[in-house]
């Protein structure tokens, strides 16, 4: 029997009842844009991450758009972030004309280290490619350094106090890209309002999905939650008709906040139970060979979006569990500066050292809040036998 990466069926027959009741609620009125579940919706997400506001909207993609619009960001403009994410957070700093510059991982934890962010925030600001590695656009002209895009990844907040120190000291907005880490903790503080704003995604595959695509800004400015309230709709002002700046149409279908209304109340448990899944993984794979665990800084909790571990070896690893029905996931074979997308940028592959090493080695496990202990065992005891 072939085991499911991410368990989606068992949830919908766990919180059927619910779904199919919220679903039928949004049938019955026929609100299908802006129905009134959306504002329910919302408050209920500011509530859970502890923010004054959370604007929803079509995808985690235009969740990283919106802010980096309302805050006027586009050509002449460095934005940091790291090589190792999904393409979508490099990409919107891209569609806006301003240059994105990458910033290398911390080899342990995945997600952008602070430190090679103060040495790439002083180079743009010398263009001065020996202090860092600089794209060809900081050389050719002076960019200002507008803002920074630290990624959950894999489940994991960043290093929130870390960043907010270098961001202070350049002068850095901080758009936290939470499409993986959302219902992660970091010292108390919850994923999504770790920066100036946090943009997560509902994609189905996320810790907490909808039936399609989705995704939020969470924020405390009211100014900024204004602004992103009038560019989800074209740049709305006063009415429909009142297109005040240039906007998108990125509001988030009824239905899909209806089944995330219906999902929420569930998902803290289910946050417990992916804590349970990842400590039964350390346990059963602890001391294997060739084999690199997960790592969780102090005063940190994952939404372990994925259970991502590294071997050398991890080709041959993966074949030997392809054979025994068990599936796996590379997130991500190819660093971005690597990618044909942004060749013009003009990194090198060397630059970013401990992202390519990463893209060599890491792969990730079946992880969901509905993976039984049985399952499991049989998933830890083909990979004990592969790595052997």
């Amino acid at each position: 029997m072939n085991i499911p990466f991410i368990d989606l069926k068992t949830q919908f027959t766990r919180l059927e009842p619910e779904i199919r009741k919220r679903l039928d609620a949004v049938l019955e009125h026929g609100r299908f844009i802006m129905g009134p579940e959306v504002a329910e919706l919302e408050k209920a997400l500011a509530a859970f991450v502890g923010t004054k506001h959370a604007v929803s909207c079509a995808s985690g993609t235009e969740a990283l758009l919106m802010p980096l619009m309302a805050w006027g960001i586009g050509p002449g403009d460095a934005v940091f972030t790291t090589p190792f994410t999904f393409i979508a957070t490099a990409e919107v700093i891209a569609l806006l004309g301003a240059t994105p510059v990458f910033v290398d991982i911390d080899p342990a934890t995945y997600n952008l280290d602070p430190a090679k962010l103060a040495l790439a925030a002083a180079a743009v600001k010398a263009q001065d490619p020996t202090i860092y590695p600089l794209p060809q656009a900081a050389l050719d002209n002076k960019l200002t350094p507008r803002a920074v895009i630290p990624v959950d990844l894999f489940g994991l907040p960043c290093d929130a106090d870390a960043l907010a120190t270098i961001a202070a000291e350049n002068d850095l907005l901080i758009l936290e890209d939470a499409a993986q880490g959302f219902g992660g903790v970091y010292k108390g503080r919850k994923a999504g309002s770790l920066g100036t704003a946090g943009a997560t995604s509902f994609f189905p595959a996320k810790p907490l999905g909808c039936f399609g695509d989705g995704g939020a800004v969470f924020t405390d400015d009211d100014t900024l939650a204004g602004l992103l309230e009038s560019i989800r709709v074209h740049g709305k002002g006063s009415a429909k008709y009142d297109n005040v700046r240039v906007g998108l149409n990125a509001r988030l279908d009824t239905m899909q906040a209806a089944v995330l209304l219906a999902k929420l109340p569930a998902f803290p448990a289910e946050l417990d139970a992916r804590d349970a899944v990842a400590a039964r993984y350390a346990e059963n794979l602890s001391g294997l060979p060739d084999l690199t665990l997960p790592t969780i800084p102090n005063g940190c909790r994952s939404a372990w979006a994925q259970y991502t571990l590294a071997s050398p070896r991890r080709d041959a690893i993966i074949a030997a569990l392809r054979e025994e029905g068990i599936p796996s996931m590379i997130y991500y074979p190819k660093s971005l500066h690597e990618q044909t997308a942004f060749v013009g940028l003009g990194y090198a592959p060397q630059d970013f050292p401990a992202s390519p090493a990463a893209s060599a080695n890491v792969f990730s496990l079946p992880m969901h809040p509905y993976l039984d202990a049985a399952t499991q065992d049989r998933i830890c005891a083909a990979l004990a036998k592969a790595v052997r």
